[in-house]
C-alpha cells in the first residue's frame, strides 16, 4: 500500500492539477490541448478544490479506460506511475493528436495484475468498506479507476468526474445485489458511463 501510496504521490507532482468540473471529450480533445490546458492548468484552491478531481484521480480514470480498451480484465497495482509517465511522452511527442489515441497507445508496466474476474462483489465491496473508512482518499481513487475502466468497457469516451459518486452508488447496489459476481461482470452491468 506505501508502494502505491508514492506513486500516487509522484503522480501528483507529475500533474499539478486535472480538469474541474466540465466533461471532456477524450476523442475531440487534442494531446496539445490535454497537456497545456488540463495539466498545465493553474491548482485549484478554496471552493473551486470541489469542482472537480485531483490530478491522480484524473490520471486514474485515465488508466482505467485504457486497460479496459485493451480487452484486459486487471488492474496493475503498481503500473500507474509508468502509465503517467508513458501518456505525457505520448502527448508531447504527438501534441496534435487526440487524448483518445493517446490513452489507448500507452503501455505501461505489467507487474501485479488483479484479476477481476476473480474478485467477487461480496470481497471487493467488503474491502472498498474498509478502504473508505481508514484511507477515503486512497478509496475515491480507486472508485475513479473502476469507473474509468466502466466507461471504456462501455465503449464511451467521455470523462465526467461529475458521476463518480452515481459510479459508485450503483456499483455498490450490484454489488449488494449480487455478492458472488465478478468485480468485473458487475463492472459491465449497466453502470452509468
Amino acid at each position: 500500500m506505501m508502494k502505491t501510496l508514492n506513486a500516487l504521490a509522484l503522480i501528483a507532482c507529475l500533474l499539478p492539477v486535472a480538469a474541474r468540473a466540465a466533461p471532456w471529450n477524450l476523442a475531440t480533445m487534442s494531446c496539445d490541448k490535454y497537456e497545456n490546458e488540463i495539466v498545465a492548468a493553474p491548482a485549484a484552491t478554496g471552493a473551486d478544490q470541489a469542482q472537480g478531481p485531483d490530478a491522480i484521480n484524473t490520471v486514474m480514470w485515465l488508466f482505467g479506460y485504457s486497460v479496459a480498451k485493451a480487452g484486459e480484465h486487471v488492474m496493475y497495482g503498481d503500473a500507474l506511475t509508468s502509465f503517467g509517465f508513458a501518456l505525457d511522452a505520448e502527448c508531447k511527442s504527438n501534441p496534435s493528436n487526440s487524448l483518445l489515441q493517446a490513452v489507448t497507445s500507452v503501455r505501461p508496466k505489467r507487474d501485479k495484475p488483479m484479476d477481476l474476474t476473480t474478485l467477487n462483489c461480496a470481497t471487493f465491496e467488503s474491502r472498498h468498506v474498509e478502504l473508505v473508512r481508514t484511507d477515503p482518499t486512497s478509496a475515491d481513487t480507486i472508485m475513479m479507476w473502476l469507473y474509468g475502466y466502466s466507461v471504456g468497457q462501455s465503449g464511451g469516451h467521455m470523462f465526467d468526474a461529475s458521476g463518480l459518486q452515481r459510479f459508485a452508488a450503483t456499483l455498490q447496489t450490484h454489488c449488494a445485489g449480487h455478492p458472488e459476481d465478478s468485480l468485473f461482470d458487475a463492472l459491465a452491468g449497466g453502470k452509468p458511463r
